[in-house]
């Protein structure tokens, strides 16, 4: 029997089939429904889990009081935020549940500006926050970005490099936006030197394709 690959699988489902069967990793994962069924088992747990934290934030949000204390409104703001950033990166479609997210997130953002009303630089403040949030909610689309935000990542330093060859362009556009210019330097020489060991005669064309486009990155104004 093959048990079939997930349609939105979760981060150990999409760790495993990266590495299966693929010679950029020293330890290339080999089909099994053993294997492939433990990552789903994972996956599930981990969006059982969500489900139930989210399900008590969202019961937090309701209780808050008119003039609820900004210890306790930023407390609730972080961990919307960080929920959202979980989401990104479950197994199924999660669209509706980062959706309630932001709505939530909006109705406490709307607090914390009412808050700091006549404050300029509180408002200044508000507004970068804006920005920034907004840039990593958009990366976020890319699951690769949240597998390696992740607390508990699965893609450890030595398979960085790896993971970022076997990739799509716009997951691997999104994840270089994580590291500053000598990191991205940096994983451009491991990327090289470990394509130049394991594909000398550059056969894996996508491979190849995402370090040319990480180099891109070294000469491209940030």
């Amino acid at each position: 029997m093959q048990i079939p690959f997930s349609e939105k699988p979760g981060r150990h489902e999409r760790h495993y089939r990266r590495r299966l069967d693929n010679p950029l990793f020293e330890s290339p994962a080999q089909l099994s429904d053993e294997a492939l069924l433990e990552a789903q088992r994972l996956d599930h747990e981990e969006l059982v889990a969500f489900v139930e934290e989210l399900r008590q934030v969202v019961a937090r949000a309701a209780a808050l009081k008119p003039k609820e204390e900004s210890e306790v409104v930023l407390t609730l703001k972080a961990d919307l935020e960080r929920l959202y950033e979980t989401a990104a990166g479950l197994a199924d479609e999660q669209g509706a549940n980062q959706e309630a997210i932001e709505h939530l997130l909006g109705a406490i953002l709307r607090t914390i500006r009412a808050n700091a009303e006549g404050d300029a630089l509180a408002a200044q403040e508000l507004g970068m926050e804006a920005q920034a949030r907004a840039l990593h909610f958009r990366l976020l689309e890319q699951p690769l970005v949240a597998d390696l935000l992740h607390p508990e990542t699965l893609i450890g330093p030595e398979e960085l490099v790896p993971t970022l060859l076997s990739e799509s362009e716009a997951a691997v556009g999104a994840a270089l936006q994580l590291f500053d210019p000598a990191q991205r330097a940096q994983l451009a020489a491991d990327a090289r030197t470990l394509l130049m060991v394991r594909d000398p005669e550059a056969r894996l064309e996508q491979a190849w394709a995402r370090l040319a486009q990480i180099e891109a990155t070294l000469s491209a104004p940030d």
